[in-house]
C-alpha cells in the first residue's frame, strides 16, 4: 500500500483536517504512522478518535494490507 493511497483515504474521511501525515515505517508498505489532526476529535476520548482513523482505514486494515498501523490524533483549535 502506496503512503499517498492510504493519505487518500484519510483526507477523503477527515477533509477538514488541518494536518495528515503518513509515514511508512519499514519501507515495506505494509507498517504506517499515521498522524490526523481534525476540528473533530477536540475533546473526544482517545479511543473514539483512534476507531474513526481505524474506519477511515478499515478496507486496507481488513484485507492484510496494513500490518501495523501506528496512530497519533489530536483537535485542531
Amino acid at each position: 500500500m502506496s503512503v499517498d493511497r492510504l493519505r487518500e483515504l484519510l483526507r477523503q474521511a477527515f477533509p477538514d483536517a488541518i494536518e495528515t501525515e503518513v509515514a511508512d515505517r519499514t519501507g515495506a508498505g505494509d507498517h504506517f504512522q499515521v498522524l490526523v489532526v481534525d476540528a473533530s476529535f477536540a475533546g473526544a476520548p482517545l479511543l473514539e478518535q483512534h476507531r474513526a482513523v481505524n474506519r477511515a482505514l478499515a478496507e486496507p486494515l481488513e484485507d492484510g494490507t496494513i500490518h501495523e498501523l501506528r496512530i497519533t490524533t489530536r483537535g485542531a483549535t
